[in-house]
C-alpha cells in the first residue's frame, strides 16, 4: 500500500515553507502527498508581502475532492488564519472522520509577519486543538496558546504542555528551536507523561520552513505506520539532519529554507 499524506495549509511562493515543505518532506520520506490549500501568500526568503485568504466553501471542496477519493492515512494542518478558515477544516475533519492528526498552530512566520489573526487564536484552541493527534507549537506558539510568559526551561515548557492537553490536544510537542544554549531541546507530553528529543543546535540563518517541516515529517511517521513516539523521533532526526545542511543551498538573500532533499541531493 502506498503511504498518502494531507496537509492543509498555506502555499509559499518563496517554496521554503507551507504547502510546499510539507509536499517536499513527505516525498523525502517516502509518502505520497496531497495537499488543500487555505491561503496564498506573496513571500521569500525576506518576508511576506501579501496574503490572499482562499474562500472556506472553496477549502471544504478541496477537503471533499481529495477524501472522497484518495485513502489518506494522516493529516497535517498548518496555516489558516481566519477564524471561518479554522470551523471549515474542523467540520472536514470531522465529516470525512479522520483519525491521524497532526496541528502545526501557525501564527508568524520566521521572517516575524504574522500569519494568524489575533481574534481567530480562540477558535484554533476551541475547535482544533480537540481535534489534533499531536500539536506542534514553538515557545512562542505555546505561549500565545496559553496565555503564559515565554517558557525560559523545562519546567515552564512542561507547565504549558500539561496546560494544551487540558485543553484537549491528546499529545503537545512543544519546540525548542525559537529557545537559547548549545541543544535545541523538544518536549512530547503524551497520556504516558513527559519525554524529550534533543539536538545539538547548528549555527545557520537557513531556518525558513523549521515548524512546517517537522510537523510534516511527524504526519508523514505517522502515514507509514510508526507510532507517535517513533515518528517524533523520526522527524527531529530528519529536520536536524536538514537544518546541518541546509548552508549548502544558496536560495534568497533572508532566511532560506532548510536542505529537504539533503539525502538525495548531491553535496
Amino acid at each position: 500500500m502506498t503511504a498518502i499524506a494531507l496537509t492543509i495549509a498555506g502555499s509559499d511562493s518563496g517554496g521554503g515553507a507551507g504547502i510546499q515543505a510539507d509536499l517536499k518532506t513527505f516525498s523525502a520520506l517516502g509518502v505520497y502527498g496531497a495537499s488543500v490549500i487555505t491561503a496564498l501568500t506573496a513571500q521569500n526568503t525576506r518576508g511576506v508581502t501579501a496574503v490572499h485568504d482562499v474562500p472556506p466553501a472553496f477549502i471544504a471542496a478541496q477537503i471533499d475532492a481529495v477524501f472522497s477519493d484518495i485513502p489518506v492515512d494522516a493529516v497535517k494542518i498548518g496555516m489558516l488564519s481566519q477564524a471561518p478558515v479554522i470551523r471549515t477544516v474542523r467540520d472536514g475533519l470531522d465529516r470525512w472522520k479522520v483519525e491521524k492528526v497532526v496541528l502545526d498552530p501557525v501564527m508568524v512566520a520566521t521572517s516575524g509577519d504574522l500569519l494568524l489573526v489575533p481574534e481567530a487564536v480562540a477558535t484554533l484552541r476551541e475547535l482544533l486543538l480537540p481535534r489534533a493527534t499531536i500539536i506542534t507549537p514553538n515557545l512562542h506558539e505555546a505561549a500565545r496558546l496559553t496565555g503564559r510568559p515565554l517558557a525560559e526551561n523545562r519546567a515552564a515548557m512542561q507547565d504549558q504542555a500539561e496546560i494544551l492537553r487540558d485543553l484537549g490536544a491528546r499529545a503537545v510537542l512543544i519546540k525548542g528551536g525559537h529557545g537559547s544554549g548549545v541543544d535545541a531541546e523538544d518536549l512530547l507530553l503524551t497520556a504516558d507523561g513527559p519525554q524529550w528529543f534533543t539536538a545539538r543546535r547548528h549555527p545557520t540563518t537557513n531556518t525558513h520552513g523549521t515548524g512546517c517541516t517537522l510537523s510534516s515529517a511527524i504526519a508523514a511517521g505517522l502515514a507509514l505506520g510508526l507510532d507517535l513516539v517513533q515518528a517524533v523521533r523520526a522527524a527531529k532526526a530528519y529536520l536536524t539532519a536538514a537544518i546541518r545542511s541546509a548552508d549548502r543551498l544558496k536560495i534568497g538573500r533572508g532566511h532560506g529554507p532548510v536542505d529537504h532533499f539533503h539525502a538525495w541531493w548531491p553535496s
